[in-house]
């Protein structure tokens, strides 16, 4: 089958490789009809990160069909059109049997390859996950906007674990590709008000677009008077940090109320450093918040629903022969590229 392979760090190449076979009575052959890009593909294109080691199918936001099953799986037929969780969890360790999937003693993430083990992933013709991580795609969804279901539902577990409540304020620190999914799913569940910082203005224009109320640069040095001037002098309810970074941070945590939270989502930063007296004298909550835990359904109804666009985040839709040139693009941070959907 033809697949992105990452020959070497900051060398990809188109070429043929045995096609995957179902091994287990659970495993699932998926057709790969969209696979998305995710940052942390780019990100690890170099060795940065340590998590894709070559030779690998990088990869793990896509959605397909369904083209042969395994012996065991009840809930699935050749030609169903589905997505699937970028993480493999097992469903036997203590997190799993609490339902915390997403803290899997022993996940496996499609399209890494780091020290304890390699996993190809989508940008591929084929590709084998295990019936548990797959869902059945609704009619009105294309396959291009369900390749996008997982960074929505990593934003949406974000959203989740913060259990906002009706009437309260947010802020949204960071509006890249998560950033602006998030707004999207607050303003989908309230109708209250949402703040959206960031350095670049414009992603501070597409804050707006995609349902800010305000958009404002955290370098700005008014920018604290123009936070406490829309929320009755208090600061927001609820922030949501979406790069990773001590900067970032720091502002989330200052934008935020006494007794508000904190949600973290953005990891670029082995660490970070905190303003920890705000946060102790103010009594903040600091939320870290991990990949997806059964958000899949919820996403997919609110892009059926049409309550949320996936093709807003979307920049381009190219054949995968194009993907060595479109990494070099996001790699480079080209201006004005969000999502690009490779199509095998």
């Amino acid at each position: 089958m033809k697949a992105l392979v990452l020959e070497d760090y900051m060398r990809l190449e188109v070429r043929d490789i045995p096609q995957p076979t179902i091994s287990a009575p659970d495993d699932v052959l998926i057709q790969i009809k969209a696979a998305a890009i995710c940052g942390s593909d780019v990100h690890g294109i170099d060795g940065s990160t340590g998590r894709r080691r070559p030779p690998l199918v990088m990869g793990h936001e896509a959605a397909g069909v369904v083209a042969a099953c395994g012996s065991g799986v009840a809930h699935f037929v050749p030609g169903d059109r589905v997505t699937f969780d970028s993480t493999v969890w097992c469903g036997e360790c203590y997190f799993c049997r609490r339902g915390e999937v997403n803290l899997c003693d022993n996940r496996r993430v499609l399209g890494v390859s780091c020290e304890e083990y390699k996993r190809d992933g989508t940008f591929a013709e084929y590709v084998v996950v295990p019936e548990r991580i797959l869902y059945h795609l609704p009619d009105s969804v294309s396959f291009e906007e369900a390749a996008l279901t997982e960074p929505i539902s990593v934003a949406m577990h974000a959203f989740h674990i913060t259990n906002m409540q009706l009437g309260e304020r947010a802020a949204v620190v960071g509006t890249g590709l998560i950033g602006l999914l998030l707004i999207q799913i607050i303003r989908a569940y309230s109708p209250h008000l949402i703040l959206a910082f960031d350095t670049d203005p414009d992603r501070r224009a597409a804050a707006l677009q995609a349902g800010a109320d305000i958009a404002l640069d955290p370098a700005d040095p008014l920018s604290t008077s123009k936070v406490l001037k829309a929320t009755d002098g208090r600061g927001v309810d609820r922030a949501f940090e979406a790069v990773g970074a001590s900067a970032s941070i720091a502002t989330a945590i200052s934008v935020v109320r006494k007794g508000g939270s904190v949600t973290l989502i953005g990891n670029i930063s082995p660490k970070v450093e905190i303003p920890l007296q705000s946060v102790v004298t103010r009594e903040i909550s600091l939320l870290g918040s991990c990949a997806i835990s059964g958000e899949y359904p919820a996403s997919l109804e609110l892009i059926a629903s049409r309550k949320i666009n996936p093709r807003s985040v979307i920049s381009a839709v190219a054949p995968l022969e194009e993907g060595p040139v479109w990494f070099e693009r996001l790699y480079k941070r080209e201006k004005g590229l969000l999502k690009v959907v490779l199509i095998p």
